[in-house]
C-alpha cells in the first residue's frame, strides 16, 4: 500500500483506509473487554451465584492496572514501532480473558486466584494495545482528520462490541462452561488475527518522523513525566479528562435503576432506554466527527468549541433528569436519555481528537507518554465514576426519597460536565485548530 502513495501523501500520514484499519484493532479490543466486563459479569452473578461485588471489584481491578499505562507508552516510545506493542496487548488481553473464563470451572481458592490473575492482564492488554494503538493515530493522522479519525475508530469499536455480544448471545443457547469457554476462545481468537492482519505493514506508510523511536530519545520515564507536565496545556487537559471522564461514568449503573425506581418500568423497557442513549451516543460521534473536520479552520469547528459543546449539552441534558426524577412518569425519559447520549458522543469524539493533537503537538518522541498519562486520568475516572455513582445513590435513599436521591447524583454529574467546559475553555489557544485539508495545501 505504501508503495503507490505520493510523496505528498506520505507526509499527510495515514489515508482513510489506514483508519479504517486502526478502527478494526480498536473493534478487536472492544470485543474482548464486552467478554470480561458485560458477558462474564452477567455469568458470574446469574449462573454461577457469585455476590455482585465481586465482577464490580474485578473491573474496578482491570482499571486499577491501567494506571501503569504511562509506563506501556513510555516502552513504545523508546522502540521502532508501536505495532508489536499493539499486538502483543491484544494477546495478553484475550488470554486474561480466557484465563478468567476457565477460573469457572475451579474450585473456589483456585478460581478467585485465576480471576485475579486474568483481569490483571486484562487491563494490562488494553492499556498497553489502546495506550500505543492511540500514539499510532495521534502521530499518524494529518491534523485536519483527527476528529473525523477519531469519530471512526471509536464507532467501529462500538460495533465491535455489539457485533461480539450480538454473536456471543446466540453461540451461548443452550448455556454451559465448555460452550463459554468455546465463544470466548472463538472471539478472543478471531479478535487477535483481525488485529494481525488490520496492523500488517501499517506503520510502513508514515513518514520517517511520526514513527516511534525516530527521533532518538532514551530519557528515563520520570524525566518524560516531568518534560509532559511542565506544559501548562498537558496539565489542564489532564484534569479535564479525568473530570469529564468522571462525570461520563458515574450514570452507567444506575439509568436503569433510575427508569425501574422512579418510572416503574419494566427491565425490558429500561433496557431499550440504554439501546436509545447509545444510539445518540454514536450519532453525536458522527456529527462531531464530520463537523470537526468539514468546519475545520473556522472558530466553530475548533475542537474546543466540540469539547465544551458536548460537555455543556450533557450537563444540561443531566439536569433534565434531575427534573425528571422530581416529576416522574410523564417526563419525556427517552428523549431525554436520547439527548443526553448524543452530547455524550460529540465530547468524547471531540475529547479524542484535541488528545490526538495535543499528543501529536510533542517533541515526537513523547507520544506514547502523553497517551498514557492521560489514559491513566481516564482509568482512575471510570473506576471511580460507576462505584461513586451507584454508592451515591444508595447513601441518598437512605435520608430521602428515590426521586431525591438521584436528582442529587444528576445535579453532581451536571455540575462535573460544566467544570469540565470550564477547564476545555481553559485549554483554549493550546489545543490547536483543525486546518482544512493541510495536506493538500
Amino acid at each position: 500500500m505504501a508503495r503507490g502513495r505520493s510523496g505528498r501523501d506520505r507526509a499527510a500520514g495515514f489515508g482513510w483506509f489506514s483508519i479504517v484499519r486502526i478502527g478494526l484493532v480498536q473493534a478487536s479490543i472492544g470485543a474482548i473487554v464486552m467478554l470480561a466486563t458485560s458477558l462474564l459479569n452477567r455469568v458470574m452473578v446469574v449462573e454461577y451465584g457469585m455476590a455482585a461485588a465481586v465482577p464490580a471489584g474485578l473491573v474496578a481491578l482491570h482499571y486499577a492496572v491501567q494506571l501503569a499505562r504511562p509506563v506501556w507508552g513510555h516502552g513504545s516510545d523508546q522502540g521502532h514501532a508501536r505495532t508489536p506493542w499493539i499486538i502483543g496487548g491484544v494477546a495478553v488481553l484475550g488470554l486474561g480473558a480466557m484465563l478468567a473464563v476457565a477460573a469457572l470451572a475451579l474450585a473456589p481458592l483456585m478460581a478467585n486466584v485465576l480471576l485475579l490473575i486474568g483481569f490483571v492482564l486484562i487491563g494490562a492488554g488494553v492499556g498497553a494495545a489502546g495506550t500505543s494503538l492511540l500514539a499510532l493515530l495521534a502521530a499518524g493522522v494529518e491534523p485536519g482528520r483527527r476528529a473525523a479519525a477519531a469519530a471512526v475508530t471509536w464507532i467501529m469499536m462500538v460495533m465491535g462490541i455489539v457485533i461480539s455480544a450480538g454473536t456471543a448471545g446466540a453461540l451461548l443457547e443452550p448455556f454451559s462452561w465448555s460452550r463459554l469457554f468455546a465463544v470466548s476462545g472463538g472471539i478472543a481468537l478471531a479478535a487477535l488475527v483481525l488485529t494481525i492482519l488490520a496492523t500488517f505493514r501499517l506503520e510502513r506508510g508514515l513518514p520517517a518522523a511520526a514513527l516511534s523511536g525516530a527521533a532518538p530519545d532514551r530519557s528515563s520515564l520520570g524525566d518524560a513525566l516531568r518534560a509532559v507536565f511542565a506544559e501548562t496545556a498537558a496539565r489542564r487537559f489532564t484534569v479535564f479528562v479525568f473530570l469529564s471522564m468522571l462525570a461520563y461514568s458515574m450514570q452507567d449503573l444506575i439509568l436503569e435503576p433510575f427508569a425501574g425506581l422512579v418510572f416503574g418500568m419494566t427491565p425490558a423497557q429500561s433496557t431499550s432506554l440504554s439501546a436509545t442513549q447509545h444510539s445518540g451516543v454514536l450519532l453525536g460521534m458522527i456529527v462531531a466527527g464530520v463537523g470537526g473536520s468539514a468546519f475545520a479552520g473556522r472558530a466553530a469547528g475548533e475542537l474546543r468549541g466540540w469539547i465544551a459543546a458536548g460537555c455543556v449539552g450533557s450537563a444540561l441534558a443531566l439536569a433534565g433528569l434531575a427534573v425528571g426524577a422530581g416529576i416522574g412518569p410523564g417526563w419525556p425519559l427517552a428523549a431525554n436519555i436520547g439527548v443526553l447520549g448524543f452530547a455524550n458522543g460529540v465530547f468524547a469524539v471531540s475529547a479524542i481528537g484535541a488528545m490526538m493533537s495535543l499528543a501529536g503537538g510533542g517533541n515526537g518522541s513523547d507520544t506514547g507518554v502523553r497517551m498514557g498519562v492521560w489514559g491513566a486520568a481516564q482509568a482512575i475516572a471510570f473506576g471511580l465514576g460507576g462505584l461513586i455513582g451507584a454508592i451515591g445513590v444508595d447513601l441518598a435513599r437512605h435520608a430521602e426519597s428515590d426521586g431525591r436521591a438521584f436528582q442529587t447524583i444528576f445535579t453532581a454529574e451536571a455540575m462535573l460536565f460544566m467544570a469540565a467546559a470550564i477547564m476545555a475553555a481553559r485549554i483554549a489557544g493550546h489545543v490547536p485548530a483543525l486546518p482544512l485539508r493541510e495536506a493538500e495545501a
